[in-house]
């Protein structure tokens, strides 16, 4: 017999179901580094922590580090917690991206990439989408926060109608997928990847201040919510996987206004810059 406190537990679970599910809801902390990924470069500059729930990056004279996924994936809601580097790092680029081991003049690619400043100004946040090999679609925002105070989440979402980045609870990109109108979109499986490098060409006017290494970066949560396709990247396309239904095709409202609020730390956009004008720039991000 079905009672009151049954019916009751049975909401409670699929409350806790639905908000799983949800873009702003972060993945399982309690997931060890070793169950989800490999170390790609810099093993002596790698630190585990906390059993492996934190990892450290560190970057000096002689090299930086990374790692990457062991599966590559077709469509997800790829996060990650990141604390960066602290003090004054121009010329240090931590990153957080998806990327296919396809050639580099046909690969796809999706970037966090945060560019090391001089103490006491803000972090440029810089994400970029390469499609086929091709990419100089940079954006770039000032982060509202200080980066590197305390871990922030920073999320991919990827499926076959766009791409969105997310910073925390706040959608700060987003990469449509318009093919029927002559734009490339994502199409090749990529793995989740991270680094913290010597990226001096990207600074303000500065090099490094070795005097402040060893930079050291942190990353937490190595949960994956993402598809691997076992034949085609179609196979990561269907609706039972929960990123690819219909309430993650488009940003709801509140979203929506997120979205438009965190468009006014905009400092670069592609579509305004000088470069030939990409077919997607005048197209909408928001129907």
């Amino acid at each position: 017999m079905i009672t009151w406190y049954s019916l009751l537990f049975l909401l409670v679970l699929v409350v806790l179901v639905v908000r799983k599910h949800d873009v702003g809801e972060a993945a399982e902390d309690d997931v060890s580094f070793d169950q989800n990924y490999v170390v790609r470069y810099g093993n002596d500059h790698f630190l585990k922590l906390n059993q492996g729930r934190d990892v450290q990056l560190s970057l000096d004279q002689t090299t930086g580090s990374g790692f990457n996924s062991k599966n590559g994936y077709g469509s997800g809601f790829f996060e990650m917690k990141l604390k960066l580097p602290s003090s004054h790092s121009p010329g240090v680029v931590t990153t957080f991206y998806l990327m296919s081991k396809a050639s580099a003049s046909q690969h796809d690619e999706l970037d966090f990439e945060f560019l090391g400043n001089i103490e006491g100004q803000q972090i440029t946040l810089q994400t970029n989408v390469f499609v086929n090999g091709v990419g100089n679609r940079e954006q770039r925002i000032n982060l509202w926060f200080d980066p590197a105070g305390n871990f922030h989440d920073y999320k991919i979402l990827w499926n076959p109608h766009h791409v969105v980045f997310y910073v925390d609870q706040f959608p700060i990109r987003i990469f449509k997928n318009n093919k029927k109108f002559g734009v490339p979109y994502i199409s090749k499986p990529m793995k989740i990847q991270a680094s913290l490098w010597n990226a001096e060409w990207a600074t303000r006017d500065a090099d490094i201040d070795w005097r402040y290494a060893p930079f050291k970066a942190h990353y937490q949560g190595f949960d994956v919510n993402g598809c691997t396709p076992q034949n085609s990247i179609k196979d990561c396309y269907g609706h039972r996987y929960w990123w690819n239904s219909r309430k993650h095709w488009e940003l709801d409202s509140n979203e929506r206004q997120k979205y438009e609020d965190i468009r006014r730390f905009l400092v670069y956009d592609y579509c305004s810059a000088g470069f030939p004008r990409k077919p997607e720039c005048d197209l909408k991000w928001i129907d």
